[in-house]
């Protein structure tokens, strides 16, 4: 998910704003391929006519039962964008810390219009945390970081971002090939314009972000309308974030993650691992201290969690995340977006 992350850097914090004058090897020959790409754009141009194109559709028919001219229409009229080239093979902007990364996402302003979302839709909130054993809070944070509550969906037509970075990206060729295949189903299933369906470079969609295959596995249809509409149905993409938790094994009043005191640094891994690797009676063993829990939340002694070391504000900073933060970083596979989650959220409880 949050397909929009690097979006909505740039739109929260224009004046975050950071120059590289060096890039990583490790890109160089991505650059010079997307470079090349974009050169030979008019020879690409129309989709249908390319034999690699022409195997997808075959295979779309044949196993899928799409109609050949319908297919040939939408890949003739594809437009290819040398700006979802750019954005996806660009070496990282600059790799943020924690110090860097907070003051995006966790904000009064963030937190003013997300209790606004908690007050309007309440009722369904509830209903999603009943279900689903996902707090509401949580719920309103995914939705708050993702997308600002709905108000920055991305502006990509995501049938011309997927066939461009299926066709046209070699790196990562196989993995869009098989989200455009789902997006197509998608849209078969869920009666939806391909036309009409807009979302981040990358091709997350909706208020909650959603890759297509993720949209055909886990959302749902909470309003009850007979359709899963994560565009404009709010009880939807409350619903179906709910739902990804609950299906990625969200413990249902088990805590998220705790501030530590770590008295031997020896004991802190040089990479935070997102999975659970060791009992926090291990870690209480090896002199890892709780400083931090809500008395409504428990914690076991056995309970698996994650040492994890951030550089905030006021420096090093170590959390314990149990399998709850796990199951965040199942969304955004990112140890700061699942903290940024989680310290939204709490703020998100406040009155």
């Amino acid at each position: 998910m949050s397909g929009l992350i690097h979006s909505g850097i740039k739109k929260t914090n224009q004046g975050l704003q950071v120059k590289f004058f060096s890039f990583c090897i490790k890109h160089f020959a991505t650059v010079a391929a997307v470079a090349l790409l974009t050169v030979s754009t008019s020879a690409q141009a129309n989709y249908a006519e390319r034999d690699d194109v022409r195997r997808f559709i075959d295979e779309l028919v044949n196993d899928h039962g799409f109609d050949r001219a319908y297919l040939n229409k939408l890949f003739t009229d594809a437009e290819r964008l040398d700006n979802v080239l750019e954005s996806i093979a660009r070496p990282a902007e600059k790799t943020l810390n924690w110090k860097q990364y907070r003051p995006i996402f966790v904000t009064e302003k963030r937190t003013r219009r997300g209790h606004d979302f908690i007050k309007e839709h309440r009722a369904t909130l509830e209903r999603a945390e009943k279900e689903y054993g996902v707090p509401l809070e949580i719920i309103a944070a995914v939705i708050g970081v993702e997308t600002y509550y709905g108000r920055i969906t991305g502006k990509y037509t995501v049938f011309d971002s997927l066939t461009t970075l299926g066709f046209d990206y070699p790196p990562r060729s196989r993995f869009f090939k098989s989200e455009l295949k789902q997006f197509l189903l998608l849209s078969n299933e869920e009666h939806i314009d391909v036309e009409d369906m807009t979302g981040s470079y990358a091709g997350a969609m909706g208020m909650p972000q959603f890759i297509s295959s993720s949209y055909r596995r886990y959302a749902v249809d909470f309003d009850g309308d007979g359709k899963r509409d994560l565009w404009h149905s709010i009880p939807d993409v409350i619903g179906s974030v709910a739902n990804y938790f609950s299906e990625h094994g969200w413990k249902r009043g088990q805590g998220v993650v705790y501030p530590v005191k770590v008295t031997d640094p020896s004991v802190v891994p040089e990479k935070n691992s997102l999975k659970p690797y060791d009992t926090v009676a291990s870690f209480m063993k090896k002199g890892v201290v709780l400083s931090g829990m809500d008395g409504s939340e428990k914690i076991a002694a056995d309970d698996q969690a994650t040492l994890l070391k951030f550089y905030g504000k006021q420096g090093d900073e170590y959390w314990l995340g149990l399998k709850n933060f796990y199951v965040i970083t199942r969304y955004n596979h990112s140890d700061m977006y699942a903290l940024a989650v989680y310290q939204l959220s709490q703020k998100l409880k406040e009155n």
